[in-house]
Formats: C-alpha cells, sequence, structure tokens
C-alpha cells in the first residue's frame, strides 16, 4: 500500500516533530518534509508535490493563508490541512477560499488530526466539528433554511454531485475529469447551482454542504 507523502509546516520544532512522530507511526503515512515558514513551505511543496500539506496558520514571513494561496496556484493537486490554535470561523473562511481542504485544531486528539489528514487526502473537505457547528449556525439565507428543513433543494441529480465535489475542494477540471465532462459544462451545472440556492462562493457551498451532511464522507 502506498503511503500518503506528507509535507509539515510549523515554526515550532517542538511541534513538528511531535506530529512527525505520530504521522510516522501510521501504517498508511510518511513525513517526506518539513518547513519552519511559509516560504519555505511552498517551495518544498512544488519541489515534492506531497499528498497533503499539514500547515500552520500563524507562522513567520509568509503565513499559512499566504502559502496556502501560493501552494494552490502552483500545485492545484496538492491538498492542504491547516493546523491551528484559532478557534475563530474567519481564519476557516479565508483558508477554504484560499483553497484549504481543511480546518483542524492543535488542542484535538491525535485522532481526530490522524482522520483530518486521511479525509483531505482522499479528497474531501475537513472541518473541526468544534467550528462546524458554528458554521452552520451562521449559514443565511431563507433559501437554505428552507431547503435544508424539507430536505429538498431543487438542484437536479447533476447539479447536487457537482456542488458536493465543489465542497470537497475538488477543482472544476478535476471535476470535469471526474465525471468526463468538459469544464464549460461542470461550470454551467455550478453557476445553476449556487443560482438555485443563492450561494455565492465556495465558503457558502461549503456551509450548505455541511448543513447537508454532503461532506461526511467522500
Amino acid at each position: 500500500m502506498a503511503k500518503l507523502r506528507i509535507l509539515l509546516a510549523d515554526d515550532h520544532e517542538t511541534v513538528r516533530e511531535g506530529l512527525k512522530a505520530i504521522l510516522n507511526a501510521q501504517a498508511d503515512m510518511e513525513v517526506i518534509a518539513e518547513a519552519a515558514d511559509g516560504s519555505a513551505a511552498v517551495a518544498e511543496a512544488r519541489k515534492l508535490r506531497p499528498d497533503v500539506v499539514v500547515m500552520d496558520v500563524s507562522m513567520p514571513h509568509v503565513n499559512g493563508l499566504e502559502a496556502t494561496e501560493a501552494m494552490k496556484a502552483s500545485c492545484p493537486e496538492v491538498r492542504v490541512l491547516t493546523l491551528t490554535r484559532h478557534a475563530d470561523d474567519g481564519y476557516l473562511q479565508q483558508l477554504l477560499v484560499a483553497g484549504a481542504s481543511g480546518y483542524v485544531l492543535k488542542q484535538s486528539r491525535a485522532a481526530e488530526i490522524l482522520h483530518a489528514i486521511r479525509a483531505v487526502a482522499a479528497g474531501g473537505t475537513y472541518i473541526d466539528p468544534t467550528i462546524a457547528d458554528r458554521l452552520v449556525a451562521n449559514l443565511g439565507g431563507r433559501a437554505q433554511r428552507s431547503a435544508a428543513g424539507t430536505g429538498k433543494t431543487g438542484l437536479t441529480a447533476r447539479e447536487e454531485e457537482v456542488l458536493r465535489l465543489v465542497a470537497w475542494g475538488y477543482s472544476n477540471k478535476e471535476i470535469a475529469l471526474r465525471l468526463d465532462l468538459s469544464v464549460k459544462t461542470i461550470e454551467s451545472h455550478k453557476a445553476n447551482g449556487t443560482q438555485k440556492l443563492g450561494l455565492h462562493n465556495r465558503i457558502d457551498i461549503v456551509r450548505f454542504a455541511l448543513l447537508h451532511g454532503w461532506l461526511r464522507d467522500v
């Protein structure tokens, strides 16, 4: 079985060493590199193309948000799981818009962090349960609330499929390849679906997906 290739990015050496020991003890994981700041993390990601980057948000020089944006621009296939002490969903929204696939708190149990890594590596979106409930609670719009309450979204099967994949973190190109459709067709389904639901961006789609339980498994 091929192991998940993981890059650790955190400016605290003690944190990196602890995480490295936990991850390397897993039969399906291997830490292939470490970085102490966002700039080094981006350089290592471009060079090694890891499966998952476990990245601290607060780092010197280039922070986790800026590093995520740079990584997703140059190597979009790399999945980014942000690891932070901040339970503020404001950080989460910025990171999801930047392209992060997950957000887990440092104070979470090791088992939770391992689950989050496996989830984003499989193409999923993982949001720490501590934050997920608050994110759902902040979901606005009568249409979304009504649809959630009735279980009816008004979406076609294909529109729902596309929006699920967007919520899971796939790009339009990746969705097109997965569904054997053109990118233009994917963009059309995405636009139609978001218009029906009154959603405007990826964070809205993720909120809606959380509300409907779309993010439990890929």
